[in-house]
């Protein structure tokens, strides 16, 4: 009898063991932290743990002053609001943005604000992250906004990466089991949707709920197709060497309203967010073993370096055709007063006399 007992003993705890819970993305961790009071210099302020220097992108016909200036973070003003095809137009994606704001109980959170048209349609919007955020990245920053490879060539399988612990990816992601959002409402009808990308690229959508009320409130998704009990699942026997460990990356949220609550919501939208959080069965355990496959083959070590040379080589292509766009903008606000220069002794002329 004690033999089965503590059969059964082993059993729950393996079943609770590969489960995890963790943040996926802290916007309170993503406020702009570095490169700061150098606007004038056409340097915005970035957070430094994810910022990113996207200039060996953009070709050689630049000036050391010009790359300079290409960098860009996750810092929170940098996010996009993309409204749905049908809603854009110049006075909606203006008055669309993303902003810090001070909160009373979380110090700095992400504020957003949608600018919907007023017809009586359908309408959505996405708040997605001014990049697709890297999983693979070990880069080091320094306090000056300089990049640099680390030291030490890091390990792919067991390292941690900048953009993990609250920074938009977790790895070693099997079944989710749950996700949650602290929101803060303002009675808006709207739904709101998280988006999910693995390492496939592939999308999911995860629907969150209205929010159709007031103050921070956690809303949570639970998945119902997640099998608690370990005995109700499929037994399979898989090779422990070589696995590739998922993972998951934060794609942004969605927010949906409904033609019916035009005259409700009217043309602005605004919420609040502090963190997603995600509770997952792990995808690989990770026991002592007699022998380090890894150090004896590099198999995996190998694949998760092409993998991390993919997404360098794809990063940035989008950011520098924004950078064009935005050198192109005239700096000017308004235009120069005649009259001004006349007082200041000189005419439009050259400043000749009479």
């Amino acid at each position: 009898m004690k033999r089965i007992l503590l059969f059964v003993g082993v059993i729950v705890a393996a079943s609770m063991a590969f489960a995890d819970e963790s943040v996926l993305i802290d916007f309170s961790k993503l406020t702009p932290d570095i490169l700061e009071g150098q606007e004038d210099q056409g340097i915005l302020p970035q957070n430094k743990q994810t910022l990113m220097d996207f200039s060996s992108n953009a070709g050689t016909n630049y000036t050391p002053d010009q790359k300079r200036v290409m960098k860009t973070s996750l810092a929170i003003p940098n996010w996009l609001v993309r409204l749905a095809q049908s809603s854009q137009s110049v006075t909606n994606d203006n008055l669309s943005s993303a902003k810090v704001a001070v909160s009373k109980q979380f110090t700095n959170v992400m504020g957003v604000r949608v600018h919907f048209p007023l017809g009586n349609y359908n309408a959505w919007a996405k708040i997605v992250p001014p990049f697709d955020i890297p999983a693979y990245n070990f880069d080091e920053v320094s306090d000056g906004g300089d990049l640099s490879a680390p030291a030490e060539k890091p390990n792919l399988t067991s390292g941690t990466s900048r953009f993990e612990s609250g920074y938009g990816v977790v790895k070693n992601v099997g079944p989710i089991k749950a996700v949650a959002v602290e929101a803060y409402g303002l009675n808006f009808p709207c739904t709101l949707s998280i988006i999910l990308i693995n390492g496939s690229g592939e999308e999911k959508i995860v629907n969150m709920g209205a929010l159709n009320y007031d103050g921070w409130q956690q809303l949570r998704w639970d998945n119902l197709q997640y099998v608690s009990d370990v005995r109700n699942r499929a037994v399979r026997i898989y090779p422990l060497y070589p696995v590739y460990a998922p993972y998951i990356r934060f794609g942004g949220f969605l927010i949906q309203r409904d033609a019916g609550d035009t005259e409700l919501v009217g043309s602005d939208f605004v919420a609040y967010f502090k963190e997603v959080r995600i509770i997952y069965d792990k995808a690989q355990l990770t026991p002592e073993r007699d022998i380090d496959d890894e150090a004896t083959w590099d198999i995996i070590n190998n694949r998760e370096a092409n993998r991390a040379k993919l997404e360098a080589k794809n990063f940035g292509k989008e950011l520098v055709v924004r950078y064009l766009d935005g050198a192109r903008k005239a700096p000017e606000a308004q235009f120069v007063d005649p009259m001004a220069d006349q007082q200041g002794g000189g005419n439009a002329q050259g400043g000749a006399t009479q």
